[in-house]
């Protein structure tokens, strides 16, 4: 990489941040919903919401982890705005004439809880699965990409299917069904992960070259209230 590259103001961090946090409140209006396919029970959510953990590693390898603490931030603060925005649509008496106060308020009167659900697991999964990747990043110097974002895919996922299931629906559906939607949840977004590593994969070197950056967590401070940390290194190369 040219010295130049490194001051450079990176030309798409802004776009995939937008779309790491659209995927994530489309996600939370669709988790409400379960599915049946064959004998695995699954919620609607995991159309989209496997799409952030990809997008978290990508932000992650290419950016590092302090400017993804940002997104993972800003994923936060929207989620708890959509609750809110959500409940008081609900709240709002209807107009005459207006017939669907009551199908409105059932198809979208669990959202407070889903989201409640959803920023906790997130939390918890998208700060455990950047960490991971931005220190193996430094434990392995940049190698074995593919095992790293499915690694960290593995935990984070882990931590956030059990975290959301049992928030959003404890005490709603029976245990047994609970114990399903966690372990099939998780499998599918870990299966998801693994087979778009690939294109996770040429996604992350194309951008360390348009970018010109491929930052090292060396000197981050990873706690996720930090508010500021010493800058992370650009390596003079991307993968």
């Amino acid at each position: 990489m040219e010295e130049h590259s490194r001051a450079r103001e990176p030309r798409l961090f802004d776009v995939i941040a937008m779309t790491f946090v659209a995927s994530l409140l489309i996600s939370n209006v669709a988790a409400q919903k379960l599915f049946a396919f064959g004998s695995a029970t699954f919620t609607a959510g995991v159309i989209v919401f496997p799409i952030t953990y990809i997008f978290g590693d990508v932000l992650t390898e290419v950016y590092g982890y302090e400017r993804t603490r940002r997104v993972i931030w800003t994923g936060f603060a929207c989620n708890i705005f959509l609750a809110l925005v959500l409940w008081i649509a609900i709240a709002l008496p209807p107009a005459k004439g207006w017939p669907l106060q009551e199908q409105f308020s059932r198809v979208l009167g669990l959202v407070p809880r889903i989201v409640a659900a959803s920023i906790t697991g997130y939390w918890i999964g998208e700060f455990s699965n950047s960490y991971i990747m931005a220190r193996m990043k430094l434990a392995t110097k940049g190698r074995w990409l593919p095992a790293r974002t499915i690694c960290s895919t593995i935990v984070g996922e882990l931590l956030d299917s059990v975290a959301f299931v049992l928030i959003a629906f404890l005490f709603v559906f029976p245990a047994g069904l609970l114990a399903q939607t966690i372990f099939y949840g998780w499998a599918f977004k870990v299966l998801y992960e693994v087979i778009a590593t690939p294109l996770t994969v040429l996604v992350v070197r194309w951008l360390k070259q348009y970018e010109g950056v491929d930052v090292y967590d060396t000197n981050t401070n990873f706690s996720p209230f930090a508010v500021a940390s010493k800058p992370a290194r650009p390596s003079d190369q991307a993968e």
